[in-house]
């Protein structure tokens, strides 16, 4: 996954609001985290880990894609900012120490089609933090990837690059699938890059349950970018779950 498109996935992304999505993620770490040393998992290029790493917070990105990792790091060289980014499934993450905060961010839970893989990644998350810290993630609703998305087809020409994305829903599983066919020129030539992907919408009740299940408490749901309850026609939901000090200190 992302070994072709790490080399596009930056400029098909250049519109999206990072500055503005980094800086609810610092106050969601203020609120709820107990300090500032944090964990990015599916941090991709480090378009998230580097602003936050300039507000203060003191990152380390986790990715499964080598080639996104290498980009992240000659971005976080560019930006002046000492961010280490390491390889690692975050369905297995393993700290040598552990974190105030786990994040999850740009749909990486959406990935994990399976209940298994989420709770493994819960569990992980749980482990790798410090008792009282904070898992904190964001994943694209039910009605964005049912309704907004659905089942369509979309393109894009720019200058120097060109996609057509097919999209299909399928109500019954809840997964999301995407088909990116990529033109790239390469000098008089184009190269084309063809991405595949399936997301999942994850309900609330699902995503509470399985936090509750990997020993997580105080989940609070967030609406897109915003610090109130979630509404019909949000985009986005961030969620916010605590490491129990007093259960941890009874094990």
């Amino acid at each position: 996954m992302y070994t072709d498109f790490a080399s596009v996935y930056d400029r098909l992304m250049r519109d999206v609001p990072y500055q503005a999505w980094a800086d609810f993620y610092l106050k969601l770490v203020k609120r709820h985290a107990p300090g500032a040393r944090c964990v990015e998992c599916a941090c991709g290029t480090g378009g998230l880990t580097i602003p936050l790493a300039r507000a203060g917070l003191r990152m380390t990105g986790v990715d499964l894609s080598g080639p996104m990792l290498e980009l992240a790091m000659a971005k976080a060289r560019d930006a002046g900012v000492a961010v280490p980014f390491v390889r690692q499934d975050m369905r297995a993450l393993s700290l040598p120490s552990r974190a105030d905060a786990v994040l999850c961010t740009c749909d990486g839970v959406n990935y994990l089609t399976k209940r298994a893989d989420v709770l493994a990644f819960f569990r992980a998350a749980h482990e790798a933090l410090k008792p009282g810290g904070a898992l904190i993630f964001d994943v694209s609703t039910p009605y964005k990837l049912g309704v907004e998305l659905g089942t369509a087809t979309r393109g894009l020409t720019d200058d120097d690059c060109a996609y057509l994305w097919n999209s299909v829903w399928q109500e019954r599983t809840r997964l999301f699938g995407i088909r990116m066919d990529i033109f790239v020129r390469e000098g008089g030539n184009y190269r084309r890059i063809v991405e595949e992907q399936t997301q999942r919408a994850h309900s609330r009740e699902e995503l509470s349950a399985w936090l509750a299940e990997a020993g997580f408490t105080a989940v609070r749901f967030y609406g897109d970018k915003k610090l109130r309850p979630p509404v019909e026609r949000d985009l986005r939901w961030h969620i916010a779950a605590i490491k129990d000090q007093a259960r941890s200190e009874k094990r």
